[in-house]
């Protein structure tokens, strides 16, 4: 499956840059690393997502 992939803005695009890269699929988040875009990615519900990014934020 195909998916648009996207970064941080405040990520750059310089070299040294990286960062995780978040794509929507149907049924959940895909993430993966920007310095290996072609290596594993982890699958992730939005819930999830929400719940990690929240207990991230505090």
């Amino acid at each position: 499956m195909t998916t648009t992939w996207r970064k941080s803005s405040h990520s750059g695009t310089q070299a040294g840059s990286d960062c995780v890269e978040v794509g929507h699929l149907p049924e959940a988040i895909a993430l993966r690393d920007s310095k290996d875009p072609h290596g594993p990615r982890l699958l992730i519900t939005r819930d999830a997502l929400r719940a990690l990014v929240s207990d991230l934020k505090h």
